[in-house]
């Protein structure tokens, strides 16, 4: 299993979601994808995608006043 990298800050919902589905497609069932984001409604966004497309939200972590982290490990 390989962790990958996303970085998102500054960029404006929804391209944090549209950048992880993208991520996603391009990497192998059971690799976690690793995304940094600063769009509050993605904090919404971005685990009902995982969930919805069977995706396991490894991970959830605020790391700033307006930033956090999701792992998102692929199903």
């Amino acid at each position: 299993m390989a962790k990958h990298l996303l970085e998102t800050d500054g960029q404006v919902c929804p391209f944090p979601l549209v950048e992880a589905n993208q991520a996603m497609e391009q990497i192998p069932t059971g690799d976690e994808l690793v995304i940094d984001f600063d769009c509050t409604q993605a904090t919404d966004s971005l685990p009902r995608w995982a969930a919805e497309n069977g995706h396991e939200v490894t991970d959830f972590v605020k790391r700033g006043a307006a930033e956090w982290t999701i792992t998102v490990k692929k199903g």
